[in-house]
């Protein structure tokens, strides 16, 4: 062998080391950008399942009989019911409820005294704290006057409320009203 030539057998070497840091560095780089991707795919997930499971669980209960009243000529005047908190459900602002009211024949649409102005719906605090929340461990009866909106409720006629929050599933009431209704009189209803 000549002195001029040169050895390269480690220079060979050096180089596959650096290729080999530079496969380990690009590999470790994408992997973080598709770790990162992943972790943020996933809380966008969990954040669609937490928001699906509150729009779908229920966030009110009846609490109590719906009680039909009858005027003096012994047509239905009122309804009433209790409305509390479903188990483990967020704070409802009552102001914002629709009370839809359907018979085979009519249908009424009750919104809040406070939403829009109208006076269709009474709305009493049984157990609470005095605001328009409807919170763990509160109460409120909700009298709808089927005479405002012309809804006629017979004898013996199954009739439904359905009780829409702004956020949440909504709560049906399907009852039947007695075979017999006497003026000035007050009925539990089933």
């Amino acid at each position: 062998m000549r002195k001029d030539q040169r050895n390269d057998d480690a220079f060979t070497g050096l180089e596959a080391a650096i290729v080999l840091i530079a496969f380990v560095v690009v590999a470790a780089v994408f992997s973080y950008v598709v770790l990162g991707a992943g972790f943020f795919t996933t809380q966008k997930s969990q954040e669609t399942v937490y928001s699906a499971t509150k729009q779908a669980s229920a966030n009110l209960a009846e609490s109590g009989p719906v009680v039909l009243e009858t005027d003096g000529s012994g047509a239905v005047k009122n309804i009433s019911f209790n409305l509390k908190p479903a188990a483990g459900a967020s704070p409802i602002d009552l102001t914002r409820i629709t009370y839809h009211l359907t018979t085979t024949a009519q249908e009424a649409l009750y919104v809040d005294q406070k939403a829009n102005g109208t006076y269709k719906i009474n709305r009493t605090q049984i157990i609470g704290d005095g605001d328009d929340l409807l919170e763990t461990d509160e109460m409120f009866r909700v009298v709808l006057n089927a005479q405002d909106p012309g809804v006629e409720i017979n004898k013996t006629a199954v009739f439904s409320i359905e009780i829409k929050p702004d956020v949440g599933a909504s709560l049906l009431l399907q009852k039947h009203a007695p075979p017999g209704l006497n003026a000035d009189s007050f009925y539990e209803v089933y």
